[in-house]
């Protein structure tokens, strides 16, 4: 044993003698996290940076807020909008790796994956996804979101991570089209429910026991089961377990910044850090590229266009029928039932309004131009959508 020890600790000297030498050292992922906005103040966010930074030797946590006293490296902001500018600025340099936030916006295409500790198994599992909107249609932002969360369990150390699919509205054509791109060459490991019937439509069972790596769902469903599973023990208004919901992913993001809950405690601040470090250090931005990559060679395009024309079809669209161009959109409209959702947005599409769903703070929403935003109003008032 003391051999043992000594042949340690000589490794240790021997590779530090080295880093000396040829002036070599690994360099830390930095992550930052705001600490302004939350229901439990600054103090219990504080905390959890504090607690992701102990015992972490490869991380270093940068504070982006004020009105708190810490050893960590603090950036000052004097309140959330400022603490969102200096953060995607510290990101556009390079001198943070990640970030952590509450509260933010997204572009269209984005979503965040959630990770969570299953009760029955005690086992991490991926959402995807928690917040955010994929594309504009229920079934093909699901589709979208099976490749984000196979790519971020891909760069959290997963080569070949299992999917399910929540079984929810949409799931049977988000299966059929998985399936046709896994014949067409883009690898899938499909996960089976441990129910009898088994399958890869997932249970509610299959989401306790955590049977796939990465389980499908739409945001809505993810932003609630992240509720859930995060603060089911503590009544709801203290969200205590796992990571938060996740990174935004999108095909061609830029950056990686994880979202936490106003009601997220220190625990999930702490979760959320480390699995941003995680994401960093295993190159989610290049394995989003890599995947999208994959599946439009095995024909991606093709099933986009065929789940289009059938969702246009079902809703008693004329074929031709299409969005106006895109432009930002920023202003949200609240109000309309999530059912509705996606006919109110065809609504404003048929006056020439380009408008996407979303979700928002309190609920589903429409998000819109700010120069559209009075006569898309209107327009959902006399549809009878608001």
């Amino acid at each position: 044993m003391k051999k043992s020890i000594r042949q340690n600790i000589g490794e240790v000297f021997l590779e530090a003698a080295n880093a000396l030498e040829t002036g070599v050292v690994e360099r830390k992922t930095r992550v930052g996290v705001t600490i302004l906005g939350s229901e439990h103040g600054p103090t219990e966010l504080l905390a959890g940076a504090e607690l992701a930074q102990s015992g972490s030797a490869d991380l270093e946590v940068v504070v982006i807020g004020s009105g708190v006293e810490t050893s960590l490296e603090v950036v000052e902001a004097a309140d959330e909008k400022e603490a969102h500018v200096k953060m995607d600025q510290l990101l556009e340099e390079g001198s943070l790796d990640a970030a952590v936030t509450m509260h933010y916006n997204f572009p269209i295409g984005v979503s965040t994956v959630g990770r969570v500790v299953t009760p029955a198994r005690g086992k991490k599992m991926f959402l995807a996804t928690t917040t955010g909107t994929s594309a504009t249609g229920r079934v093909i932002a699901m589709l979208r979101n099976a490749l984000l969360g196979i790519a971020v369990a891909k760069s959290c150390g997963l080569p070949e991570p299992t999917l399910g699919i929540l079984n929810i509205d949409g799931s049977r054509q988000v299966e059929r089209s998985l399936k046709e791109l896994s014949k067409q060459g883009y690898p899938l490991r499909f996960a089976e429910s441990g129910r009898n019937e088994a399958g890869v439509l997932m249970r509610g069972n299959d989401l306790l026991q955590g049977v796939p790596d990465v389980m499908v769902t739409d945001s809505l469903t993810g932003n609630v089961l992240m509720k859930v599973f995060s603060a089911f023990h503590s009544g709801g208004s203290y969200e205590a377990m796992g990571f938060g919901y996740g990174p935004g992913v999108g095909d061609d993001y830029d950056r990686i910044i994880c979202i936490i809950s106003r009601a997220s405690g220190a625990p999930v601040i702490a979760g959320a850090i480390r699995y941003a470090r995680e994401c960093a250090r295993g190159k989610l931005l290049e394995k989003a590229r890599q995947e999208f990559a994959a599946a439009k060679k095995a024909g991606w395009d093709k099933v986009l266009e065929s789940l289009t024309q059938e969702s246009l079809k079902s809703n008693g669209e004329p074929e031709g029928i299409a969005p106006p161009p895109p432009k930002p959109v920023s202003d949200e409209i609240p109000g309309i039932d999530i059912l509705q959702l996606e006919d109110a947005v065809r609504v404003l599409w048929k006056s020439e309004i380009y408008a996407s769903s979303g979700m928002g703070c309190t609920g589903p929403v429409i998000l819109v131009a700010p120069e559209d935003k009075p006569k898309s109003l209107q327009l959902l008032q006399e549809a009878g959508y608001l």
